[in-house]
């Protein structure tokens, strides 16, 4: 039963109302009560008092709301559409673009689309816990055909608002059940932060990646994990660490795998970029796998936003290993109970569109072909950036862009430095440094139609680009430029 909304008032009238905490007995979680504390004034204010409030009889009710900070990736985006200059780019967008900057479809899912348009499908809802064809071709891609635990049914999934809604559902189950606290990399994902936070956990780090060597801080790493708290849940990045593309060998995995066994911790995997970051989606699950045959009873989300190139259908699915069937059976009943509340169910397109592709052999060696030339392309990039700064003659070294995988380049460069890159050469990225290198060679019939589009209005097919071939040298000037003073 999901919480209800309560109003409280006090003693002196009803136009005292107050934010007080009480408790859903049933959902054994605290809820709050509108208003808000007493101001320095001693005036209460909130939305119940702002109908009856005498002093302001015509105050909107949302009058006391703050204007909240713009997201750092939106705010990135609105700077660079804003900049009327020609050559500008925008290197911040996470998303994968072909080489004329526009999005792109895998010519696989626009075959899987155009069949499901066919069949004439209807719109129903679909389950709590999401299309079960999809969820069972989801864990078979992540755990594998012959993962042990998922052939004897201990594995409870759902599918899942992309991999945000996987992880914000998940933090819930975690805090209701008795954790405090969720360690995650440092640095990681900047959305983990809040949605970690706003599930009820305190959101502590481990060493992660040393910015001094541009590597893995494996020692640190490792030191971090011993020193948490025994049963502590601890976020990994299953492959392509967001925001460093640096991830541990399989050596160090096993080395995380032992640790995690020593000190009863509950690995988290977060996976977002399954076969796009090497092109191989067996290698690129391969610390999961790892992680499951030592006999860890994980939790997996995974998302199919860049991997399939399904960033607007928000395709994702959730998962815990268990030790028995019964216990799968509980856990699975415990993530629809905070699924219902939230969002009640997911969509079905996307869904049926992954599950059209990995339930059929031949779209799946297709769909396993497209991504090995995505993942191909992106590197090609990392290579050509990489050499054009060396060939400028730069001091430092840029060895850590060939090093690390997926749709980033962790540059090393500082928060000054890339200030500088935007205001002297008109490229956006975050201020940490992250470089988008997700581009394509390949142009599709829905890409030409974006460019119509764009030619139509006027808009300069820069608008989604990334890193492309016709951008790299200018970038890695521009780079050059702010990093040697030059």
């Amino acid at each position: 039963t999901s919480p209800s909304l309560l109003l409280s008032s006090s003693s002196v009238g009803i136009d005292n109302f107050v934010l007080t905490p009480s408790v859903n007995l049933q959902a054994k979680r605290d809820i709050w009560v509108w208003g808000s504390p007493p101001s320095s004034s001693g005036n209460r204010r909130g939305f119940a008092d702002a109908v009856v409030d005498n002093e302001h009889p015509h105050e909107s009710h949302w009058a006391q709301f703050p204007m909240a900070p713009p997201d750092p990736i939106i705010g990135l985006t609105e700077a660079y559409l804003n900049d009327d200059f020609p050559d500008k780019v925008n290197v911040g967008v996470g998303a994968y673009r072909c080489d004329q900057g526009m999005p792109f479809v895998l010519p696989v899912v626009r075959e899987a689309e155009n069949e499901l348009v066919a069949e004439e499908l209807d719109h129903e809802y679909s389950g709590i816990a999401g299309c079960p064809n999809f969820v069972d071709v989801a864990l078979k891609f992540a755990y594998g055909e012959d993962c042990v635990p998922l052939n004897e049914n201990r594995v409870a999934g759902v599918q899942t608002l992309s991999g945000t809604g996987g992880l914000r559902v998940f933090g819930e189950v975690l805090h209701q059940f008795g954790h405090k606290h969720i360690y995650v990399p440092g640095p990681t994902w900047g959305n983990h932060i809040p949605i970690f936070t706003n599930a009820g956990l305190e959101v502590r780090k481990y060493r992660y990646y040393d910015n001094a060597t541009c590597n893995l801080d494996f020692s640190g790493l490792i030191d971090d994990l011993r020193a948490v708290p025994e049963g502590s849940c601890v976020l990994l990045h299953a492959c392509a660490h967001n925001p460093t593309g640096m991830d541990p060998t399989m050596e160090q995995w096993k080395q995380i795998s032992n640790v995690a066994k020593e000190r009863h911790l509950l690995p988290f995997f977060d996976c977002a970029y399954q076969g796009f970051a090497s092109g191989d989606a067996r290698k690129d699950a391969a610390a999961i796998r790892m992680f499951v045959e030592d006999g860890h009873n994980i939790a997996l989300v995974q998302s199919f936003s860049k991997n399939f190139g399904l960033y607007g259908q928000r395709v994702g699915a959730l998962s815990v290993v268990a030790d028995t069937q019964d216990e799968a059976k509980r856990v699975l009943s415990q993530l629809k109970v905070h699924i219902r509340p939230s969002y009640s169910n997911p969509p079905r397109h996307g869904a049926r569109i992954v599950s059209k592709i990995l339930s059929n052999e031949k779209k799946t060696d297709e769909f396993v072909e497209q991504c090995m030339g995505m993942a191909k392309r992106i590197n090609s990039m990392r290579i050509k950036l990489r050499n054009t700064l060396e060939e400028l003659g730069s001091s430092r070294s840029w060895e850590h862009i060939t090093k690390q995988i997926g749709m980033f380049a962790y540059s090393g460069m500082s928060k000054d430095e890339v200030v500088a890159l935007r205001e002297k050469h008109h490229i956006y990225c975050t201020l940490d440094g992250r470089i988008s290198m997700a581009v394509s060679a390949w142009l599709w019939r829905y890409d030409y139609f974006h460019l119509l589009i764009c030619m139509i209005l006027s808009v300069p097919c820069q608008l989604f680009q990334g890193v492309t071939s016709k951008n790299v040298e200018y970038i890695a000037r521009a780079i050059y430029d702010v990093t040697e003073g030059k």
